[in-house]
């Protein structure tokens, strides 16, 4: 039976060393979860700085943005002007002639005129003067009467009054009258 014990004696030793072994192995000193726990409350800082540096630098931009935004609208037609107070300058000077000759002010007129088509063109204001015979387009037309005539229903008859578009939009559509049909 000695023997017996014996062979016990060596077992429960060994199960003793494998369970201090386990207990040092999940146990983690004090100063190192000291460390661990400085080192991501530092990094947990330098991220909330990150993000406050990143959500600054994005009101910024959108501020610029508006900012930009509102200099458009309040300049945009600066352009447009610049282009028309040379057109006003000549209907004065045109106007402060004391004897003008028909001839003197027709020219006027036409030099003027030039002007302000160019500076139309210049600001894609453009004219929107149908043919004869110009089939009816109602997104640039507008019908004011309807005549009877030898040309096709729904075609231009006569141009009463110009149209505009400003950059691809209509700003007036031409006054047009179009014809009955046959």
């Amino acid at each position: 039976m000695e023997h017996m014990e014996n062979q016990n004696e060596p077992v429960q030793t060994a199960q003793t060393e494998k369970d201090s072994v386990a207990d040092d192995a999940t146990v983690i000193p004090e100063s190192a979860l000291e460390v661990q726990l400085s080192e991501a409350q530092a990094k947990i800082a330098e991220m909330q700085d990150a993000f406050l540096r990143a959500k600054a630098e994005s009101e910024n931009i959108r501020r610029r943005a508006q900012d930009d935004i509102a200099r458009a609208h309040k300049f945009a037609i600066e352009g447009f002007a610049e282009a028309l107070v040379p057109v006003k300058d000549h209907l004065e000077m045109a106007l402060k002639i004391e004897t003008p000759s028909l001839e003197s002010l027709k020219e006027g007129v036409e030099m003027t005129l030039k002007q302000l088509s160019s500076a139309f063109e210049r600001n894609r204001l453009l004219e929107i003067s149908p043919e004869v015979g110009e089939k009816l387009d109602p997104m640039k037309h507008q019908a004011i009467s309807t005549v009877p005539a030898e040309q096709d229903a729904n075609t231009v008859v006569t141009v009463l009054q110009k149209g505009y578009t400003i950059a691809d939009r209509l700003l007036r559509p031409a006054l047009v009258v179009v014809a009955q049909g046959k």
